[in-house]
Formats: structure tokens, C-alpha cells, sequence
């Protein structure tokens, strides 16, 4: 898959921002794991990452999508909109994420993966 890490641990801010102006100048799409806390950065779709994840063993219904735009401050660098986040069966019908508690879990892991 072209250019996507999976973060286990940590990942600097730098690879963020090269994963950005390799793709789309100032965001990088990831898809995070909320159960096993990790998430797969960077390529065109968040299907792309969402499928790497998969092959790796994370289940469908703990990912969710989402960009990071590295520039920006931490307070607004995440822009939860992905089509894989249309999940009818979790109550959740758009590509935004309706559920206030899984932006926070999200919002949570990228603060502890990204330094």
C-alpha cells in the first residue's frame, strides 16, 4: 500500500507532516483501531489504511477514519470524515462520527501515538 504506516507506539510529528506533503500538502488520512489503540497513516483512501489494518488482525467494527491536518493547532487538527465510518449497524449513518465518546477515544490514541 503506497506509503502507510501502522503505529503501534509512537511516530514523530516530522513523518506526519512528510506523510502529508506526500499525499495531499497539508493532511494525512488514518484509520484508527479504538480497541487495539493503534492506527495505520498516510496513502490516498482510508479504505487503503482501513484494509492494512484488517490484514493485520483489527475487526471492522473498532475502525473508525479520519485526517490529520499536522499544521494545524492539536485542538483542530482532527476532521472526523471518512467513508468508513458509514456504519448503518452501529447507528452510525454519515461519514462524519456522531458518537462524542469514540471522537474522544480517537482524539486520545493520536495524542499518545503522535510526539
Amino acid at each position: 500500500m503506497n506509503d502507510i504506516l501502522i503505529v503501534r507506539d509512537k511516530i514523530e510529528l516530522d513523518e506526519i507532516k512528510r506523510l502529508a506533503q506526500a499525499t495531499f500538502g497539508d493532511m494525512v488520512k488514518a484509520v484508527v483501531d479504538v480497541e487495539k489503540e493503534i492506527m495505520a497513516v498516510g496513502g490516498e483512501l482510508h479504505a487503503d489504511a482501513e484494509a492494512l489494518l484488517l490484514e493485520d488482525g483489527s475487526k471492522q467494527v473498532n475502525l473508525w477514519g479520519f485526517n490529520i491536518y499536522p499544521e494545524k493547532t492539536k485542538e483542530e487538527w482532527l476532521e472526523y470524515d471518512s467513508m468508513v465510518n458509514i456504519k448503518p449497524g452501529m447507528g452510525n449513518r454519515s461519514r462524519n462520527i456522531d458518537s462524542e465518546e469514540v471522537k474522544e477515544k480517537i482524539a486520545e490514541i493520536v495524542k499518545k501515538l503522535i510526539k
